[in-house]
C-alpha cells in the first residue's frame, strides 16, 4: 500500500529536495576545480588568464505570507542555505495563489496574506539584494498571524533599512495591483503551476 504525503507536507517535500539538489550540487563541484586540462607551463605569458566565470545556480522559494510552514521553511532550511551558497545561487522569492476570473488573485490565508505577499514583493522589487528583502519577510513571517499590521511591518523595515513610506507607496502602487502582475508574482517565465497551491 503506498502512503502519498498529506496535501500540506507536499511543497515543503518540493523545497526539501530543491535545496538537497543545490547542496550535493555544491559539495561535488568543488572536486571538478581539481581537474586539470593542459600544463600551466604552457599558457603563453603575454596573454593574461581571465578568471573562469561561475554560473549562478537557481534556488527559488515559493511561500505564502501568512503560512505557518512558510515561516519554517525561511527559519530552517532558506536562511541557513541562504547564508552558507549566497554567493553561488540566483535566488527567487514568489507566492503561491489561486487566479480568479477577474484577473485577480485569491490567497489561501485570506486577503491579508495578499497585502503581506504584495510588501514582501515591494520589498524584493525596491531592495534586490536577497540579504535585505529575505531578511524582511523573515521578519514578518516570524509574527505572520500580525501580517499585515503596520507596526509590524514599519519595525521590520527598520530592522533591515527598509524606506516604510516607499514600501507603502509600491504596496498601494494601482490601488495594490502592481504587485499581482503575472510577471511580480510568478516570474518572467510565466510558472503557471505556482498558481495553485
Amino acid at each position: 500500500m503506498m502512503h502519498h504525503a498529506p496535501k500540506r507536507a507536499r511543497p515543503l517535500i518540493a523545497i526539501a529536495s530543491l535545496l538537497l539538489c543545490v547542496l550535493v550540487y555544491l559539495h561535488i563541484r568543488p572536486f571538478q576545480a581539481l581537474e586539470t586540462h593542459g600544463s600551466p607551463i604552457s599558457l603563453d605569458p603575454a596573454r593574461p588568464v581571465a578568471p573562469k566565470e561561475h554560473k549562478l545556480v537557481p534556488l527559488e522559494a515559493h511561500i505564502m505570507s501568512k503560512c505557518p510552514d512558510a515561516r519554517d521553511c525561511l527559519r530552517d532550511m532558506i536562511l541557513p542555505t541562504m547564508q552558507r551558497v549566497h554567493d553561488k545561487v540566483n535566488f527567487t522569492l514568489s507566492f503561491l495563489g489561486t487566479p480568479t476570473a477577474n484577473d485577480g488573485v485569491d490567497c489561501k490565508h485570506g486577503p491579508a496574506e495578499c497585502m503581506g505577499n504584495i510588501l514582501e514583493l515591494c520589498a524584493a522589487k525596491l531592495y534586490p539584494d536577497p540579504k535585505t528583502y529575505l531578511g524582511f519577510t523573515m521578519c514578518i513571517t516570524r509574527d505572520y498571524k500580525a501580517i499585515p499590521e503596520r507596526s509590524l511591518i514599519e519595525d521590520c523595515a527598520l530592522e533591515h533599512a527598509i524606506d516604510a513610506k516607499a514600501l507603502n507607496d509600491c504596496a498601494v502602487k494601482d490601488d495594490g495591483g502592481f504587485g499581482w502582475r503575472h510577471e511580480e508574482l510568478y516570474g518572467a517565465t510565466g510558472r503557471e503551476d505556482l498558481l495553485h497551491p
